[in-house]
């Protein structure tokens, strides 16, 4: 298995550690936001690569939203799981940790009873039980989860509250609609409010790659000031593990939009400091537009592109030749030329070009579900450390069963994508 797909497979079983119960979806506020990101940027090729960038930028990756201990009622300690923040000199990470931690943390003002009151309040005629909360003092955040049952079926609901810096990445990327071509969802809307705000509208599946039942509906606000407001529910009385209670979550889009964008969660967060200014970004591996340069790469072998996606450095088409759909990928990285990912470009598959690029060529089975699914690809990286990823799939979604025997680009083809100058203008 390629560093990359162990990395992800890693960052995966981490994942699910953190959502062990109802709980887990209330920290939802940084972590959907973080996943997000990592869909929109890397999707799947070399995504847990990028996915560890962004968790590194952008502070504490904490569990714990619908399962791991509030100091509510309901919900036993568990450990924070934080990536590591920057040291300052002389400092340790350890300390660095602690630091990182402490700044999230308010005076205590709000407590976690008031939280709770404060979701009971907001709440339509229904009861709500196993409820758990943190208040501000907690150096994991302020949440507030229960069971909400309005007579018609219990399902989970949570709330996160936090700060982000208003003019940064993570506020804008927290309250911007998935791509379709990356992540099945019902709906999805967008607005700005009169205040500035911007809102995010959600209705999506826990497992969208199989569309099962669990049905995952949220609602995101972002403010000028940089409050941020993550709600989510389900139509079963835990994120996972229980069997689904209801057709839908028990609020509709309209209930969800009001709770959350209700002033009465301003006194938490007005008692959270401010937000760190986001350091700026690196600069972009590619001076082009990754899915524009994959349609005029694969323009030359003649076949149709039906569908086209991505922005910046990861880039998607899906491709007809007449004979199935077919979807190709491209990430492009740079910095990338350390020993940990050139011990990536060695065994079967695995060359070096004249000029020192290493290319690795793989022909494996799809890993999102699909039937029959093939994936084919070729991993190139240059010897100042820029890396070009480009992928081709006997299908057009890779949830969904295979749609022709092979990709519709050969592998050498892909190789042919990968290598060609243009990435880097």
């Amino acid at each position: 298995m390629p560093f990359e797909d162990e990395l992800g497979e890693a960052l995966r079983r981490t994942g699910e550690g953190f959502t062990a119960d109802r709980t887990a979806l209330v920290d939802a506020g940084e972590r959907r936001g973080r996943r997000l990101v990592a869909r929109r940027r890397a999707a799947v090729i070399g995504g847990s690569v990028v996915a560890l960038a962004v968790i590194g930028t952008t502070g504490a990756y904490t569990g714990g939203l619908f399962g791991g201990s509030g100091s509510g009622s309901g919900g036993g300690g568990g450990p924070v799981n934080v990536a590591a923040p920057p040291t300052l000199p002389g400092e340790s990470p350890w300390e660095a940790r602690e630091r990182a931690l402490k700044e999230r943390v308010g005076t205590g003002a709000v407590s976690a009873e008031q939280l709770v009151n404060v979701l009971k309040q907001l709440l339509p005629p229904g009861q709500l039980t196993e409820t758990d909360a943190r208040g501000t003092g907690d150096e994991r955040g302020p949440m507030v989860s229960g069971v909400f049952d309005d007579g018609k079926g219990k399902g989970s609901i949570g709330v996160s509250l936090s700060r982000v810096d208003p003019k940064g990445a993570m506020a804008a990327e927290m309250v911007k609609c998935p791509d379709r071509g990356q992540l099945e969802y019902d709906s999805c809307t967008s607005d700005t409010l009169p205040d500035g705000s911007r809102l995010l509208l959600f209705q999506g599946y826990e497992y969208p790659d199989r569309r099962v039942d669990t049905k995952n509906w949220r609602a995101t606000l972002t403010t000028p000031q940089g409050f941020l407001v993550d709600v989510q529910e389900y139509n079963s009385a835990a994120q996972k593990g229980k069997p689904i209670s209801r057709p839908t979550p028990p609020l509709t889009m309209a209930q969800l939009k009001a709770l959350t964008v209700s002033p009465l969660w301003h006194l938490a967060l007005n008692d959270l400091p401010a937000a760190r200014t986001e350091a700026a970004r690196p600069p972009a591996a590619t001076k082009v537009s990754a899915p524009d340069m994959l349609v005029e790469l694969s323009g030359k072998y003649g076949m149709t592109v039906v569908e086209r996606g991505g922005e910046g450095e990861y880039g998607y088409i899906v491709l007809d030749d007449g004979k199935g759909k077919s979807l190709v990928q491209v990430n492009v990285q740079a910095n990338m030329g350390d020993e940990v990912f050139r011990a990536m470009f060695t065994g079967p598959g695995s060359s070096t070009l004249p000029d020192g690029t290493l290319v690795k060529e793989e022909d494996k089975p799809g890993e999102k579900g699909g039937k029959n699914v093939v994936w084919w690809s070729v991993d190139t990286l240059r010897p100042d450390g820029r890396r070009v990823v480009v992928s081709g799939f006997n299908t057009n979604k890779q949830n969904k069963p295979a749609t022709r025997e092979k990709p519709a680009l050969t592998m050498q083809q892909l190789k042919e994508i990968a290598l060609d100058p243009k990435w880097f203008g």
